[in-house]
Formats: C-alpha cells, structure tokens, sequence
C-alpha cells in the first residue's frame, strides 16, 4: 500500500530541488558561435539570450541575408546547449525515478 503523504514529501522536495536547479541554470552561461566565430550567442540554462556578439567583418550591407542565417544558426546552437545542459541537470534531480524515455514537462 502506498503512502500519499511520503509521495507528497516526494513530490514537495522533487520541486524545490528543481527550483534550485532553474535558479542555477540562470547563473549558468554558455556560448556558441557560427561563421568561423563571425556571430556568437551568449546564453543562459534557461534559454535567455544574454549577448549577441558580431564581427564587423560579417556585417556585409548587401548580403544582409547572410548575416540574418549567421544570427539564427548561433542563436540555435545556444539554445540546443542550454536545453541539452538544463536536461543533465534536471535529469539529476530526477534521480532515475521516471521511467526511461520519460521526460519531465519542462524538458
């Protein structure tokens, strides 16, 4: 027989542990670049642009188009490394209680 209030305990301790988590993440920062470094992407674990740095030399008025693509792919980058980042983290918290394959929501 199952006890609700230790599940509950569970469950309460399981969301404080995320917040921690969610709480670090925004202290976290990772960067990635694209065009050789020509655009890089500054970015938080909770897939906040922090900065967007660009060499003068990728600025090209007539190829704006370039620089749009430059833009996107480092801004992509940055958020597959803060999502594969806060999943690491969040996975921890998880501690193996869910099921394999199982995501948390947030995820």
């Amino acid at each position: 027989m199952f006890d609700i209030k230790k599940i509950q305990q569970m469950q309460q301790q399981m969301q404080e542990e995320i917040g921690k988590v969610q709480e670090e993440m925004g202290r976290q920062t990772i960067e990635a670049s694209s065009g050789g470094g020509a655009v890089t992407v500054a970015m938080n674990g909770n897939q906040e642009v922090q900065s967007i740095k660009i060499q003068p030399d990728a600025v090209d008025p007539d190829d704006l188009e370039m620089l749009e693509d430059l833009v996107m792919a480092a801004v992509n980058a940055a958020v597959e490394k803060s999502r594969a980042m806060q999943q690491g983290a969040m996975g921890k918290v998880a501690g193996g209680m869910l099921p394999p394959g199982m995501n948390l929501p947030f995820m």
